[in-house]
C-alpha cells in the first residue's frame, strides 16, 4: 500500500528543510518567505511505497492567493492519506491557527514543533503531551536543520496513515460562534456528506462567505438566506464581522492552550540577537550603502580572487583535455569534418562554458549565505519603500531575487503576491535581473577585458538591471497598471547560522542544472551552430564567412553597428542566446575561436564595445524557457510579444547610451 503525506505550514516555518531530509532532496531552502511556490513531490527515505508533498507556504485556508488555493485544493480533493503540519516552535500562537483549520478537514495529521533547539537553547518549553492530548493528534519536537526527532516523526506519521487516525476532537468554538457553525453543520450536513467533504471545515467556509464552498455545495437562494441569517445572528451576538469572530474564536483557544501548555521567554535570544543586528542592516540610512557593499564584496571574491583562479584552473584542465583529444583524432587520422566537428564545435563550444563552472558555484555559496542567514528578508523590507515609488510592495522582491538565480522560478514565485496588478508587474520586471545563465558571458568578458576591474564591471551590471526594472515600473505604472500596490506585510524571520548541509545542496543545485544545461543545450546548440558556420545553403561546406550562419548574422548585424559591435559573429550570438544565455559563449567560440579554443574576442570589441556588448546581454529578451513561464503566468500572447519587444528596445537604447557616454569621455 503506498501512503501520501502533504507537508503543510506557514512560510519560512522550515517545511523545505524538513523535505530534503525526508526525500533527500536539493529543493533550494532559503531563509525568507516564498521559497516554495509551487507544490513538490519525493519517495521518502527509507519507507518503501512513501511519498511525501511539500505545499507552498501558507498562513490559512482562504483562498486568497494562488499559494492557498493551491493547498486547499490538493488537501481537499487529493485527499492525502495524512498531514505534517510543520509548526515554528519559536512562534507557536500564529502558527496554531493554521493547525486548527487543518484539524476541521478531518484528515489523520500530525504536528512537527520545528525549531524546538532554538526554544530550548532560550529557557524554553513545551509540554508536548498536554498538547497532543488538548488538539488530539500526534505532536513531535524536531530539529529539520540536524535532523533531530525526524524519525520519531516519520514513525508515527506512518502508524497514524496506516491505521488512519482522524482527530478526535474538530470543535474549538464556543458561544455564538459555535452556535452559528452547528446550526449551518445540520443544515448542509447531507450535500456536503455527498460531496465527499468535511462538514466543519464546509460550514466556517460558509460562515466566511466563501462562494466556492456555496457552488460546490449546490445551495439554493433559500439555503443561502437561512445561512445568512445564522451569520448575521453570530455578528450581532458578538459586535464583531464574520471574519473577525472566527479569527476571535480560534486564537481564544489559542492562548488557553499556550498558556497551560507553553512556556518560553519574552523573546528568545536568537530574536533578541536580531534586533541588535537589525539595527544596523535595516537602519534608515545605512541599510541601502550596507547592502552594496556586501555585494560588491560578493563580486570581487567571485570574479577577482576565488572564482576566477577556480574558473582558470579548470580552463587549463579543459585545454590539457581538448589538446588531447586533437591528437587522439589526429593520430587515428579521423576525417577533417568530424575533426573539426568534435574539437572546434563541441569541445569549444562547450568547454568555453563549462569553465565557469566555479565562478558560478562561488557565487551561489555566497547567495546562499545570505538567504540563509535571514538577511535577504531584510533586503526586501528595505526595498519596500523604494518599491512603493514604482508601484509595487517589497514582497515583489523576493520573486526579484530569486530572479538573480534563474527567471523561471523567479517568474513562477510571483504566484505568493495576493494583488493580480503587483502580480503581473513583477513578472515584466523580473527579466531585467541578472540572472546565473549570464555569468559565462559576464565572466569570459571580464576575463578578456577587465581582469583588474571585474568586481566593479559585475556591480554596474546588476545595478544597471535594477535601474532599468525600476524606469520600466514607473512606466508601467503610470500608463497600464494604474493604482496602489497592497499593503506589505512581511514577518522577518530570526538571524540564523547558515546550515553546511543547505549551502552544499543550493551549490549542487546550481552545479547540476548548469551541467545539465552545459551537456544537453549548448552541447546541441554548438553542434547545430558548427554545422552552418560550415555549410551553406546548398550542404556544400564552405568558409565560415560564406555559411548559411553567417548569412543569418549579416542579415541583422547592421542593427548592432550604431552600438559598435556590429560583426555577424557578435550578432548571432546574441540571437542564439534566446535558446540559453550561455549560448552566446558557445556561439562565440565556435565562430571566432581562437588560441586553445578560446574566443577572439579582441578581433571583435574594444574595451567600450565589450561592456556595450555585456549591457546588451544583460537587458535584452530572457531565454524561450523564461518567456515560455512568461506567456504561462500573464496567459497573453499580447503581452510576451509586448514584453520581447520593449525589453530588445531597453537594451538597444541602453547599450547605444552606454557606448556614446563612453566615446563622449574618450573611453575605447
Amino acid at each position: 500500500m503506498s501512503i501520501h503525506f502533504a507537508l503543510v505550514g506557514n512560510q519560512n516555518c522550515g517545511k523545505s528543510t524538513l523535505f530534503n531530509y525526508l526525500t533527500g532532496s536539493n529543493q533550494h531552502v532559503g531563509n525568507f518567505p516564498g521559497v516554495t511556490v509551487q507544490k513538490k513531490e519525493g519517495a521518502l527515505l527509507r519507507v518503501p511505497d512513501a511519498s511525501v508533498i511539500d505545499l507552498p507556504g501558507i498562513y490559512s485556508l482562504s483562498p486568497y492567493t494562488s499559494e492557498e488555493i493551491v493547498t486547499r485544493d490538493l488537501l481537499l480533493y487529493n485527499k492525502p492519506d495524512a498531514i505534517i503540519n510543520v509548526i515554528d516552535a519559536t512562534n507557536i500562537e500564529r502558527s496554531l491557527y493554521l493547525s486548527l483549520q487543518l484539524i476541521e478537514l478531518n484528515i489523520p495529521m500530525i504536528i512537527a514543533l520545528n525549531m524546538m533547539d532554538e526554544l530550548t537553547a532560550s529557557g524554553g518549553s513545551i509540554d508536548i503531551k498536554a498538547m497532543s492530548e488538548a488538539l488530539t493528534i500526534p505532536v513531535v519536537p524536531i530539529t529539520a536543520n540536524s535532523g533531530e526527532g525526524v524519525a520519531e516523526l516519520v514513525r508515527q506519521a506512518v502508524s497514524l496513515a496506516e491505521n488512519k487516525r482522524l482527530p478526535e476532537r474538530l470543535d474549538f468554538c464556543s458561544g455564538p460562534v459555535h452556535t452559528a457553525i452547528h446550526a449551518i453543520a445540520h443544515l448542509i450536513e447531507h450535500k456536503v456528506r455527498s460531496k465527499g467533504l468535511p462538514l466543519r471545515f464546509s460550514s466556517t467556509k460558509l460562515i466566511e462567505g466563501d462562494s466556492i464552498f456555496a457552488h460546490e455545495l449546490e445551495l439554493s437562494p433559500n439555503e443561502l438566506d437561512i445561512i445568512g441569517h445564522f451569520t448575521e445572528e453570530m455578528e450581532n451576538a458578538l459586535g464583531t464581522d464574520k471574519e473577525a469572530a472566527l479569527a476571535d474564536m480560534r486564537y481564544a483557544y489559542i492562548e488557553n492552550l499556550c498558556a497551560s501548555t507553553v512556556h518560553k521567554p519574552v523573546h528568545t535570544d536568537a530574536q533578541m540577537r536580531s534586533v541588535k543586528i537589525d539595527y544596523y542592516l535595516t537602519h534608515k540610512y545605512f541599510a541601502l550603502p550596507i547592502f552594496v557593499a556586501i555585494m560588491g564584496l560578493i563580486f570581487w571574491l567571485t570574479f577577482d580572487v576565488i572564482g576566477s583562479f577556480l574558473s582558470s584552473l579548470l580552463e587549463e584542465g579543459i585545454d590539457a583535455v581538448t589538446a588531447t583529444a586533437d591528437a587522439a583524432l589526429t593520430a587515428l587520422d579521423i576525417s577533417a569534418p568530424m575533426h573539426s566537428l568534435i574539437i572546434d564545435g563541441i569541445f569549444s563550444g562547450v568547454g568555453s562554458v563549462l569553465s565557469f563552472l566555479p565562478t558560478i558555484i562561488t557565487l551561489f555559496f555566497f547567495l546562499s549565505l545570505l538567504e540563509d542567514s535571514g538577511y535577504m528578508a531584510r533586503v526586501a523590507f528595505v526595498m519596500d519603500k523604494l518599491l512603493r515609488k514604482i508601484g509595487l510592495s517589497g514582497s515583489s522582491f523576493v520573486p526579484m531575487i530569486i530572479g538573480f538565480g534563474c527567471s523561471v522560478p523567479a517568474i513562477m514565485a510571483t504566484r505568493t503576491l495576493a494583488s493580480e496588478r503587483d502580480r503581473k508587474m513583477t513578472i515584466m520586471l523580473t527579466p531585467f535581473m541578472s540572472c546565473s545563465a549570464k555569468l559565462p558571458i559576464y565572466g569570459i568578458f571580464i576575463a578578456a577585458f577587465f581582469p583588474n576591474n571585474g568586481s566593479l564591471v559585475m556591480l554596474s551590471l546588476y545595478f544597471l538591471g535594477i535601474i532599468m526594472a525600476v524606469i520600466s515600473g514607473l512606466l508601467l505604472k503610470s500608463l497600464i497598471y494604474k493604482g496602489k500596490p497592497v499593503p506589505f506585510v512581511m514577518e522577518l524571520p530570526a538571524y540564523r547560522l547558515p546550515t553546511t548541509r543547505n549551502i552544499l545542496l543550493h551549490m549542487w543545485s546550481k552545479a547540476k542544472d548548469f551541467l545539465h544545461k552545459a551537456f544537453t543545450v549548448i552541447f546541441l546548440a554548438s553542434i547545430v551552430i558548427w554545422f552552418l558556420q560550415n555549410f551553406d545553403t546548398r550542404f556544400y561546406m564552405v568558409d565560415a564567412s560564406e555559411s548559411m550562419i553567417a548569412q543569418i548574422g549579416k542579415l541583422i548585424a547592421p542593427i548592432f553597428v550604431p552600438l559598435g559591435f556590429g560583426s555577424w559573429q557578435a550578432a548571432t550570438s546574441l540571437l542564439t542566446g534566446l535558446t540559453a544565455k550561455e549560448v552566446v559563449i558557445s556561439t562565440l567560440s565556435v565562430l571566432a575561436v581562437g588560441t586553445n579554443g578560446a574566443p577572439a574576442l579582441h578581433d571583435m570589441f574594444t574595451n567600450l564595445t565589450a561592456y556595450t556588448f555585456l549591457v546588451f546581454c544583460l537587458l535584452y529578451p530572457p531565454c524561450v524557457a523564461a518567456l515560455a513561464t512568461i506567456r504561462r503566468e500573464m496567459n497573453s500572447n499580447v503581452h510576451t510579444l509586448v514584453l520581447i519587444i520593449y525589453q530588445l528596445s531597453v537594451a538597444w537604447i541602453a547599450a547605444f547610451l552606454v557606448r556614446q557616454i563612453g566615446l563622449f569621455l574618450c573611453y575605447n
